[in-house]
């Protein structure tokens, strides 16, 4: 079979039914626009960026935001912090024409279902609910999501599955290096909505304690080295304009090459922004690598960690670092790599990755399969809430040991090499050429006949795919969080499966789906709703649809 592994990653080009926009259970900031401004005669000041404004929340957007409205004209002010019955003092950090953004900065009055949060850090936006309030929220949406949003009813909603754990389940947490209000080197996550500051962790209560000790130990040793923190975006002036510090001569060099060559101010600035690039990606004056995150990677099954570092290009001494978590880890440290990224964009995916001791991939058990895991493949970061989220892809699939199977978005091969000892041939489409291999080498390993994997774009090789194997009897679909596009649910309409399995990570991209495929013929039986991220917004819910 000849799927393509060289192409790129489809666009985000999913689409979303319009909102009624006088209910704010519903809103979406994406889905607020110029079309649900009020009149002109009804319009209610607009908060200008950097605005304090004390706001009563009344609900809860999809995002985990809460939802305030301004005025008689109802401008919507989605607020990072708060939750329903919260009275907030709120500074706005991003403005549109029909909504802004804010994030609380004192709880003027707290709501009546406010607790006391445990975790001092960023990302647990929800721990001032109770979790079983946080769990009727996340249903509630998803039922709402799959209603306003797709017009669609007739369907089961089944209820959610709780999280095992609520505190310390992730299996893989990426964390980011910035400097205090001293200078000093931090390591920990990202200030929420809008701050643009890195926020320090003694203890992150979404990780295990031997995730912790791996960060602390990394941070120590890196602060022993004197290593900076890479700049995520340039300082501004007063006016808004770009402060660049520290101009190294090439800089100054090509900045003054372009004013000459052109004489024109716009090809000086255009040189200007390059060379700005150029100095920002590359590594500190000292020839040394800028630290950018610290990814702390776990097998919850097997115990090991396996911890990446990401840096601009420069030196490093990453045999020093691997020997210091070497020592403080012990036998439970699986490998250690380090990645060199070129990009400005703020991520751990692509660069140059290198495996500087260990093994490449971390072992890990999930149900019975046997796992080895490459750093950049995408595994589920809720190990014991996987297992139960398959279980529900077994049900809903409804296997009898006959069935022609194909797994869209396979992965490492999770999905299919649990669905393979139930049907009769299984076909996996994985964009990701590391991921396609790991799920070859657990079929292997597993001795799971009957599967087979192919890299390729699923907008592609999904035809190809049934023109050579043949049509499926039910296909599994387990996208990214933007959804499936117009092509692909396409191709699929066109594969004509007798049943779709849809796990989804939005419900607000799962609902535009589901009615596109509804109108096309099928019908959307079931869904159910499984909590894998406590004390966040987010949900995973699996969904059945049958060929009417």
């Amino acid at each position: 079979m000849t799927l393509d592994p060289r192409v790129v990653p489809e666009p985000d080009t999913s689409t979303g039914l319009s909102r009624a926009p006088g209910d704010v259970g519903s809103l979406d900031p994406e889905a607020v626009n110029a079309s649900a401004a009020p009149p002109p005669g009804e319009r209610s000041p607009r908060p200008q960026r950097g605005d304090e404004l004390e706001l009563q929340i009344d609900s809860l957007a999809f995002g985990g935001e809460g939802v305030a409205r301004l005025g008689d004209g109802g401008y919507v002010v989605f607020v990072a912090g708060a939750v329903p019955g919260d009275r907030v003092r709120a500074v706005v950090h991003k403005r549109k024409r029909s909504y802004a953004h804010a994030r609380a900065v004192e709880i003027l009055e707290p709501s009546p279902e406010r607790i006391a949060p445990r975790a001092d850090h960023p990302g647990v936006p929800w721990q001032v609910l109770p979790y079983e309030r946080q769990l009727e929220i996340k249903r509630a949406q998803v039922d709402d999501a799959l209603r306003r949003i797709g017009r669609l009813d007739g369907f089961e909603l089944q209820e959610i599955v709780p999280a095992l754990e609520q505190w310390r389940y992730r299996n893989k947490l990426e964390y980011s290096f910035g400097a205090d209000s001293d200078g000093g080197l931090v390591c920990g996550f990202h200030a929420p909505a809008g701050a643009n500051s890195v926020v320090p962790i003694e203890d992150c209560l979404l990780a295990s304690e031997q995730g912790n000790l791996a960060r602390e130990t990394a941070l120590r040793w890196c602060r022993a080295e004197g290593l900076t923190a890479w700049e995520r975006s340039p300082r501004r002036s007063g006016g808004g304009q770009e402060i660049i510090e520290e101009e190294g001569d090439d800089q100054s060099e090509l900045r003054a090459a372009g004013e000459r060559a052109s004489g024109s101010r716009p090809a000086a600035r255009r040189d200007a922004r390059r060379a700005e690039r150029v100095g920002r990606v590359g590594p500190h004056s000292d020839g040394r690598a800028l630290l950018r995150n610290l990814v702390v990677r776990e097998g919850r099954r097997s115990g090991q960690l396996q911890i990446r570092i990401v840096t601009t290009d420069g030196e490093l001494d990453a045999g020093s670092l691997a020997q210091a978590l070497s020592d403080a880890l012990g036998e439970r440290l699986s490998g250690v790599l380090w990645t060199r990224s070129r990009s400005l964009a703020e991520t751990t995916a692509g660069g140059d990755t290198e495996l500087v001791w260990g093994e490449a991939e971390l072992p890990e058990r999930l149900g019975e399969l046997d796992l080895r895991i490459s750093p950049e493949a995408f595994f589920q970061t809720n190990t014991e809430m996987a297992e139960l989220l398959y279980e529900v892809v077994v049900e809903y699939a409804a296997l009898e040991g006959w069935e022609r199977v194909y797994d869209l978005y396979s992965g490492i091969g999770t999905i299919a090499l649990t669905l393979a000892s139930r049907a009769g041939e299984l076909w996996g489409i994985e964009l990701v050429q590391e991921a396609v291999a790991d799920a070859i080498a657990a079929a292997r390993r597993n001795e799971i006949p009957g599967v087979q994997f192919f890299a390729g774009d699923t907008r592609l090789a999904l035809g190809e795919l049934v023109e050579r194997a043949g049509r499926p009897d039910v296909l599994v679909v387990d996208p990214p969080r933007a959804g499936l596009s117009q092509k692909v649910v396409r191709r699929i309409i066109e594969a004509s499966p007798k049943r779709i399995v849809y796990v989804s990570c939005n419900p607000t991209t799962l609902a535009p789906n589901a009615a596109q495929l509804v109108e096309a013929g099928w019908v959307l039986r079931k869904v159910r709703p499984v909590d894998m991220f406590p004390q966040t917004h987010h949900v995973e819910c699996v969904a059945l649809l049958e060929r009417g």
